[in-house]
């Protein structure tokens, strides 16, 4: 399927030499309807946007890559552009959520997903501390819930010395995921206990925005683990 409209002209772009990149993005969001949820929706935008912004050079060329982005998901206008730019407008940047949103609405009413609603409606729910050692930082865990309890899922973040984030992991199976940390505390290899949600979000949100640098792997976790952050308790 076609990136753009057919015989519509192609959009006026800030970075006009990353067109084929962006046009790639848009193809790719052709699957993004045939995801079966909103939190796997929400990690396949969160791993594009890891991607342009472990690419950009620095944070004035983020955002303009971004915005490219939206124009040329507009042109596309494929059910597939519109899912990627409601999602955006969920759990994206802040700074690009209202224009996303704005776009998506201006392709009318194409067929989506019935998910589509569920995009970044997550209710924060238990919080645990999971600390191997004192070399291995505090690895905490944030469970959190689609409306109507469903979809149970973590953000599971290790901070080391400074609160730098070390590693962030979306955690699809939670109850897998506790159970082994339980035997591994059984077995004396960890201390797991729960944490205060209060206190867990501005350390969270502190360390997502104060980071000098971020490790390669923790990019594709990066975007969707900002927009879990601000939904934690503890203020702004």
């Amino acid at each position: 399927m076609s990136a753009t409209r057919p015989h519509a002209p192609s959009p006026r772009l800030t970075l006009p030499a990353l067109r084929e990149v962006y046009e790639a993005y848009a193809r790719a969001a052709d699957e993004l309807p045939a995801l079966p949820g909103a939190l796997q929706a929400e990690v396949w935008t969160s791993a594009q946007l890891g991607a342009l912004e472990q690419a950009a050079p620095h944070a004035e060329g983020r955002r303009a890559a971004l915005g490219d982005l939206i124009t040329v998901l507009r042109a596309a206008g494929t059910p597939g552009a519109q899912t990627f730019l409601r999602a955006l407008a969920a759990i994206g940047p802040a700074e690009v959520r209202r224009i996303a949103a704005r776009a998506a609405a201006e392709l009318g009413e194409l067929p989506e997903p019935p998910w589509a609603g569920a995009l970044g409606q997550v209710t924060p729910g238990q919080v645990w501390l999971i600390q191997e050692g004192p070399l291995d930082g505090d690895r905490l865990v944030c469970e959190f819930r689609y409306e109507g309890g469903v979809d149970l899922h973590a953000l599971a973040v290790r901070l080391s010395y400074g609160d730098a984030p070390g590693e962030i992991v979306i955690v699809g199976d939670v109850r897998a995921l506790m159970a082994a940390a339980r035997q591994a505390m059984q077995a004396e290899l960890c201390v797991v206990q729960p944490y205060d949600a209060a206190t867990v979000g501005p350390r969270f949100r502190a360390a997502l925005a104060g980071a000098e640098t971020i490790p390669d792997d923790c990019y594709p976790a990066l975007a969707l683990a900002r927009h879990r952050a601000a939904v934690l308790p503890g203020g702004a």
